[in-house]
């Protein structure tokens, strides 16, 4: 059993998330707390680096920066699509702040949000929703663990049987 947070550790993380205006975006004791691999860049690497070398029962606060979150804001990354070139039967079901799955022609997948609706077809917005937020977790290291063969392997933790992630 490892005594603090390293490469090849699997971390359980209870935590709570606040943006720039102290309002509360997630709470582990409601979604549930994270587990992950540490070192394989499964989480963001500001909140990363800083849990590096923490013990079970510690417990943190961590600012991290855009740059070391969800980056920037990217204007380009909002682009406008006539409805010809969306999926067929969405036309009806755009609502502005819907998430849609989109699949571009190298066949990946992406998530945007539709941000206006207009006759010149739907402006969908690619940025994560955090991008552009400093952001501020409140951590406390609940449980570590030796990551197996397979989950190094892999790259990511496996999850407890009934953990729904």
């Amino acid at each position: 059993m490892p005594d603090r947070i390293a490469d090849n550790v699997v971390v359980t993380l209870d935590y709570q998330l606040f943006d720039e205006d102290n309002e509360l975006l997630e709470d582990s004791s409601e979604d549930g707390a994270l587990i992950y691999l540490h070192g394989y860049e499964n989480i963001i690497p500001g909140l990363e680096r800083e849990l590096t070398g923490l013990r079970v029962g510690d417990k943190k606060s961590i600012v991290v920066s855009p740059e070391e979150g969800y980056g920037e804001y990217e204007e380009d990354a909002v682009e406008t699509f006539a409805f010809a070139d969306l999926p067929e039967g969405i036309q009806g079901s755009l609502e502005v702040g819907m998430l849609l799955e989109i699949v571009d022609d190298e066949d990946m997948e992406m998530v945007a949000e539709v941000v206006e609706i207009n006759e010149d077809g739907v402006v969908l917005d690619f940025n994560h929703p955090l991008a552009g937020e400093t952001l501020r977790f409140e951590v406390t290291v609940s449980e570590l663990r030796d990551a197996s063969d397979e989950e190094i392997e892999h790259g990511h933790a496996h999850y407890p049987e009934g953990y729904d992630e």
